[in-house]
């Protein structure tokens, strides 16, 4: 029986793939790295740490991983920051309302990071919502490895297969998966076309996400 929903937030709380992308694509020329779009896209959901090492693996960078992963963090806050206006994501407001007014727990884990994270939530005005917020930061491993999920449902007090994850990026939900959770791919075509497929339901908006759909999951 799920009892908590743990939400991603970049992608499926707020549309922020397009903006991460813009700021990253201008970080890798200005270090001389040649990234493919596929190879792009495939880094959405993972963690900084991940992404850098990945990165590493072939390029020969002056910098090391901790000083990418501050370059990168730096660059992602402050054009957050400079955001006049953020909004959630269409009918996602309406869905964790509807969710606690059923006593479903709401906790929110994201590979963003702990600053990140706490801006963005500000500036959309729903941390309110949140009974428990984990982030990249906060475990060794980041997604597509489960480690996120089940630090979010230790804080929780509830087990693991009574989480409901709700992800839009391969990582993610793989992530979700090896946690043993339930998992709803959310379909974000500025995302890339992520591969969904192991989850356990697949939406693209959230008005066709109904109660008794993740009762009979």
């Amino acid at each position: 029986m799920i009892k908590a929903v743990i939400f991603d937030m970049d992608g499926v709380i707020i549309d922020s793939e397009p903006i991460y992308h813009k700021v990253e694509k201008k970080l890798f020329k200005r270090l001389g790295i040649k990234i493919s779009e596929d190879e792009h896209y495939s880094f959405v959901g993972m963690s900084m740490d991940l992404i850098w090492e990945k990165i590493l693996s072939k390029n020969k960078l002056k910098l090391n991983k901790e000083e990418l992963i501050k370059l990168h963090t730096d660059n992602m806050i402050g054009s957050f920051q400079n955001e006049e206006k953020l909004t959630p994501l269409p009918d996602l407001i309406e869905l964790i309302e509807r969710f606690i007014d059923n006593d479903f727990k709401i906790a929110l884990a994201s590979s963003s990071s702990g600053i990140l994270i706490d801006i963005i939530l500000k500036k959309l005005e729903i941390k309110k919502f949140f009974e428990v917020i984990i982030s990249g930061e906060d475990v060794e491993n980041g997604k597509p490895f489960p480690d996120i999920f089940l630090l979010t449902a230790k804080h929780l007090g509830i087990k693991p297969s009574e989480c409901l994850v709700i992800e839009d990026s391969k990582n993610g939900v793989s992530a979700a998966k090896k946690a043993d959770m339930k998992c709803i791919g959310f379909q974000n075509s500025n995302s890339g076309m992520q591969d969904l497929s192991v989850a356990d339901m697949i939406i693209d908006n959230f008005s066709a996400l109904h109660l008794k759909d993740i009762r009979t999951l």
